[in-house]
């Protein structure tokens, strides 16, 4: 009898400890691991500086927050706890687009380190107005920003709304759509920085 107690206690261990391993936290990064090519007119900035991104609070968080496919239209939203960026949502994103654009204009990404005393530096500043991820279908978003060179001086306001198509059906597929946009995203302002002029 106390052989079969212990092996069921030992068998329902196993399935407890086999339940907390199948809902461990899966991490996604925004950060591209191929960026885009530094454009090819006018003169890269020394010095580039990322404001904290500013976003609505419901996506200022970890976990990926996403619309099933059949929810498309509706007001329903899921908080995925198993799904997280790697920080939070607005640090994934400052994070990805400091050293995008910085790699992509040939730039130093002073955007935590900071730059030496007198040297100029392009101030850039994201505000995420929309990101509506759809599970098989597409991201969608929304961005504006502002582009600062030096500490006086007009501001360039630019905005840009992106639908980037995901293939496949999983929280990957998705993962990898929201990283495309953010790509897209970085490309975007690093061509403004460069021409002094938004997108066309």
């Amino acid at each position: 009898m106390r052989t079969t107690n212990t092996q069921a206690a030992a068998l329902l261990a196993a399935v407890l400890l086999a339940g907390c391993a199948s809902t461990a936290p899966q991490y996604y990064s925004l950060a591209d691991a191929t960026p885009g090519a530094m454009p090819a007119s006018g003169a890269a900035p020394a010095f580039v500086e990322l404001a904290p991104v500013a976003m609505p609070e419901r996506f200022a968080r970890p976990q990926l927050v996403v619309r099933q496919k059949a929810a498309i239209d509706g007001p329903q939203v899921d908080i995925l706890e198993e799904h997280r960026w790697s920080s939070s949502f607005e640090n994934e994103l400052r994070d990805a687009l400091s050293s995008g654009i910085a790699g992509r204009l040939g730039a130093v990404d002073a955007t935590k380190s900071g730059s030496p005393r007198g040297q100029a530096v392009t101030r850039i500043a994201v505000q995420l107005r929309q990101f509506d991820a759809v599970q098989g279908r597409r991201v969608d978003a929304s961005f504006s920003w502002t582009v600062r060179r030096g500490d006086q001086g007009p501001s360039l306001a630019c905005q840009l709304s992106l639908s980037e198509p995901v293939e496949g059906g999983g929280i990957d597929a998705l993962a990898r759509g929201a990283q495309r946009t953010t790509a897209k995203l970085a490309d975007a302002i690093a061509r403004s920085v460069t021409a002094n002029a938004c997108p066309g």
